[in-house]
């Protein structure tokens, strides 16, 4: 099946998300769509799986133009969507799941889903899915929670798939399985729509590569190009994607972690028993698939979880137990996951932001005044040295990029000394350019003697700027183990082997190859 967009426009009031786009997929043919996250990939894509109406432009389908006015009308066309946050009902059955929407009621009004379980069968046999049609989603991995995704749009004849970052919540190993995949739906004469700002994956599985920047289409190209290529394509100027950093030169062991246990509501433990240390002037990354214990860990240090034991000590001191204010005075800087919800107040101003966390303090305030001017010139100064892309320090900190945002979130927290410096997903919806930046200022930080703690579901950014890598996995260490460790290792980490064993089993997968 051949699928164009001519002219594709989308806007959200005076915001062009997309900006008439020209786009072709041949059938049997992978169509990665290239951009940095906001470029306007997954609106054009909402566009054309009619989840939004296009301001302007036309969609053909075999040369034929056609209107979707929902989901139901582009998947009775052949369009099938696998989105980045799957629409599955955890408590119900794959084949519950995959008759959703396409139901099939038998005699007494009774659900058949013997028809259903029949398909499963045939495209999991067909694609080497290994799906269990009765198997209860919730129980099931991710990457086989994505495959019941593909499922659902094959048992509905989906001739063009869109898959929508489908590697953000994938461990090394079912990412290859997936890109495997993929192969396989075209070999089978299917065509792929495959949206990521992943440049590695992009070119091992592509037939052409279109990529857009800030809502408009800027090149094409072929998967031989290099990554460099393609990254200057996606930002608009020349960047550098190796980070340059000195070996570490560890110190002195300031921060410690003992036994660490948080607890949810339920009970369970999502932080189960964690003990680590880091070092002055060493980078520890913390790795793992998204919801494995990461954003619990980081919020009991900062003291954020109510139901936690063990110890956290800096300097000796105890942190567990101390309020978030009280773990800021020590000496620790912060960047959450979220900076939109928690790292920035969206109303206030870049200015007001930059001193979030030293308002009360001199320079910025004295007695129970606040210093506008000292807050002015520490803005002005910020803004220069991090490159912070804004109307004015007055312009309210929503108003900025993702990037600009995170480079406002960095520049406050490394305003002053730091005994530790944690930072979750710290280049997330970041341009290629500013991750550039970014890197290098926390590896200064580390190269000025800080305990260094990172926690990110980027592999690569975990390879790029870790001196040590602990793997967590349902709330539980498999291990920490050096930077130069391979990927097969971590990736086997991340799905729940300990560290020996994973490298035990590398090891003889790799002499099986030779």
């Amino acid at each position: 099946m051949k699928l164009e967009l001519k002219g594709i426009t989308k806007r959200f009031g005076s915001l062009v998300a997309n900006d008439h786009i020209d786009l072709v997929v041949e059938p049997g043919q992978v169509h990665s769509l290239l951009g940095e996250n906001g470029a306007g990939k997954s609106t054009l894509m909402n566009v054309l799986y009619g989840l939004y109406q296009p301001t302007e432009g036309t969609i053909l389908v075999n040369d034929k133009p056609v209107t979707f006015s929902g989901p139901g009308e582009a998947m009775a066309s052949g369009i099938g969507m696998v989105h980045q946050h799957f629409m599955l009902v955890p408590v119900f059955t794959v084949a519950e799941n995959v008759a959703l929407g396409n139901e099939s009621v038998g005699a007494g009004g009774i659900l058949n889903l013997a028809e259903t379980r029949t398909r499963i069968r045939q495209i999991s046999d067909q694609y080497g899915f290994d799906v269990d049609p009765d198997a209860i989603v919730e129980d099931l991995p991710v990457g086989v929670q994505q495959r019941v995704e593909i499922i659902k749009a094959l048992v509905r004849d989906a001739e063009v798939l869109i898959l929508d970052e489908p590697t953000a919540v994938l461990t090394p190993k079912e990412t290859d399985e997936l890109l495997g995949i993929m192969g396989q739906l075209k070999a089978d004469g299917k065509s792929i729509v495959f949206i990521s700002h992943k440049l590695r994956e992009v070119k091992a599985v592509s037939d052409v590569i279109t990529v857009i920047r800030r809502g408009k289409v800027v090149g094409t190209a072929e998967p031989g190009a290099s990554t460099t290529e393609l990254a200057s394509l996606m930002v608009g100027r020349s960047v550098s994607l190796t980070l340059q950093k000195a070996p570490a030169a560890p110190g002195e062991v300031t921060f410690k972690v003992r036994d660490l246990t948080v607890r949810a509501a339920n009970g369970q433990h999502v932080v189960d028993g964690l003990s680590f240390d880091i070092a002055q002037g060493e980078i520890l990354a913390i790795a793992g698939v998204q919801g494995n214990g990461q954003t619990e860990l980081t919020e009991a240090i900062m003291g954020l979880q109510e139901h936690v034991s063990g110890s956290i000590t800096l300097d000796g001191e105890e942190l567990l137990g101390r309020s978030v204010r009280d773990v800021i005075k020590e000496g620790v800087g912060f960047v959450p996951e979220d900076r939109s919800v928690e790292g920035l107040v969206g109303t206030f101003s870049v200015a007001e932001n930059l001193i979030l966390n030293r308002y009360d303090e001199a320079p910025f305030a004295r007695g129970l005044s606040m210093r506008p001017a000292v807050i002015e010139k520490n803005a002005q100064e910020k803004i220069a040295e991090y490159d912070v892309r804004t109307q004015s320090a007055a312009a309210a900190a929503g108003t900025l990029s993702g990037g600009n945002q995170q480079k406002v979130v960095m520049a406050r927290e490394f305003s002053r000394p730091l005994k530790l410096f944690i930072a979750s997903q710290p280049t997330r919806g970041v341009d290629v350019g500013s991750i550039e930046f970014l890197h290098k200022r926390i590896v200064a930080e580390r190269d000025g003697g800080t305990p260094v703690m990172i926690v990110s579901t980027e592999l690569d950014e975990v390879l790029e700027l870790a001196d040590r890598i602990a793997v967590l996995y349902r709330g539980r260490l498999m291990g920490i183990v050096p930077a130069d460790t391979s990927r097969d290792v971590l990736g086997l980490m991340m799905a729940g082997m300990h560290a020996d064993e994973a490298l035990a089993q590398a090891t003889e997968l790799q002499g099986g190859d030779q």
